[in-house]
């Protein structure tokens, strides 16, 4: 059986809980008379006002601590691991995983397959729900845990468990049932592989999905990536231009139904469609407040119109500067017409804009999350760089300055002898990078 005790690591100071006498090293046993299995349990006690809480210290002694707080305050105890708990790993063999397709000798979270609905909940991963007993799905339910985040990929049961290789993936619908009834808060996700779930099947699933509104408040539809890492794995065809638009036919399609009986879009494409198809992407308002930003859903159309909004509100000048940005095949026409617009305010601002083919993964793999600090250098050694070098934020691992190829933005800088400037994804933040 496992043990639900937890090292405490850290007490957070001006927390509830310093000075109090609970100090690194120390071992949680419980909150208020109940034992902790994980991170749920924790922070659902912790909600409370007062709280007792069974200490044992390194000497073995044990004490009980009270701490009196703010509804929903955070006591301030740090734990050895974030989930109080192992990380649940993906039972699945999706014929489509992207970790399926990595190169070998890389860093070995990156080989880490979660499928782990704490990590939905608290961090907005996508999962499949498959490895979900009726116990967990039962606490989900009593804690009320929203949002969850779940990839359906299809609804027809046969065609999920042959998609995720996994003969007990078709009873998604089964669950998704129980997270409505219990009024869970979701969102989807549908990883569309040609010739798979493409077609008749995504409208199928789509039409499906419906049912769950609004508590499944809106769904995503994303290209499977494709490496050039996929010896000993199922074949599977890139989407061409027209493919992408025909997936982009039967989105609006579904749009417009859901807009008739449920006032809401419901049913997006990712940024990735409509470049890939050539087409402009959709107004702002058809994006209904972007709650699928952070899945590349009106990430593009999200950023053009900030930066709009900053360039019409800077004074603007004559300054004179020389710089150069690199990014992903996919984003590099728009960055380009970005730096046009900021050019009408700040004409004396040369940008030249690097497109970096990825060779690491494969060239079919064009967006700028996954280029590597070892392409960059390749590709933009000797090229005319200007006084900074601006990278896009989603290179880094999140709160690092790390790529996935384990180069930092220092090595790059290094290398290519030239100060860099990291800009996030946000009007404000593109326009300080090419002006401040």
């Amino acid at each position: 059986m496992k043990n639900h005790e937890h090292k405490i690591v850290d007490v957070l100071p001006d927390s509830p809980c310093a000075g109090l006498g609970i100090a690194s090293g120390d071992v949680l046993l419980s909150v208020n008379g109940r034992t902790v299995i994980d991170i749920l349990d924790y922070r659902f006690e912790e909600a409370e006002e007062e709280l007792t809480l069974a200490i044992r210290h390194p000497d073995g002694t044990e004490e009980e601590y009270s701490v009196s707080k703010d509804e929903d305050e955070e006591i301030g105890l740090v734990f050895a691991e974030s989930l109080m708990d192992d990380y649940r790993s993906c039972r699945n063999k999706c014929i489509f995983c992207f970790i399926d397709q990595m190169p070998p000798g890389m860093r070995d979270t990156l080989y880490f397959k979660d499928d782990d609905t704490r990590l939905s909940f608290l961090q907005g991963n996508y999962v499949t729900l498959t490895n979900v007993s009726d116990e967990e799905l039962d606490r989900i339910c009593y804690y009320k845990l929203s949002p969850i985040n779940v990839s359906v990929h299809t609804t027809n049961p046969e065609l999920r468990c042959k998609m995720l290789c996994n003969r007990f993936a078709g009873s998604i619908e089964q669950k998704l049932t129980r997270l409505k009834e219990a009024d869970i808060t979701m969102n989807g996700q549908i990883v569309l592989v040609k010739g798979v779930n493409d077609g008749e099947e995504l409208e199928r699933t789509i039409h499906d999905l419906t049912k769950y509104i609004p508590n499944l408040q809106s769904l995503s539809v994303v290209p499977v990536g494709l490496t050039k890492y996929r010896d000993g794995l199922p074949e599977l065809l890139p989407f061409l231009p027209e493919d992408a638009r025909d997936v982009i036919a039967r989105i609006r399609k579904w749009q417009g139904i859901c807009r008739d009986y449920f006032d809401t879009n419901f049913v997006y494409a990712s940024d990735e469609w409509y470049l890939t198809a050539g087409m402009e992407l959709p107004g702002e308002e058809e994006y209904e407040g972007y709650p699928q930003i952070e899945n590349g859903v009106g990430m593009i159309r999200s950023l053009t119109e900030e930066v709009n909004v900053c360039v019409e509100e800077a004074a603007g000048d004559e300054r004179i500067r020389k710089l150069s940005i690199a990014t992903g095949k996919l984003a590099a026409p728009t960055i380009r017409e970005l730096c046009e617009k900021v050019r009408t305010k700040f004409p004396n601002i040369t940008v030249t804009v690097y497109d970096i083919r990825n060779d690491f993964f494969g060239e079919k793999i064009t967006v700028s999350g996954l280029l590597t600090g070892k392409d960059i250098i390749a590709q933009l050694t000797g090229k005319e760089l200007g006084e900074r070098l601006i990278l896009p934020a989603n290179l880094l691992r999140s709160g690092e300055d790390v790529l996935l190829d384990d180069l930092t933005v220092s090595d790059i800088e290094k290398a290519l002898q030239v100060p860099i400037r990291i800009s996030k994804a946000t009007g404000r933040d593109f326009l300080d990078s090419l002006t401040e």
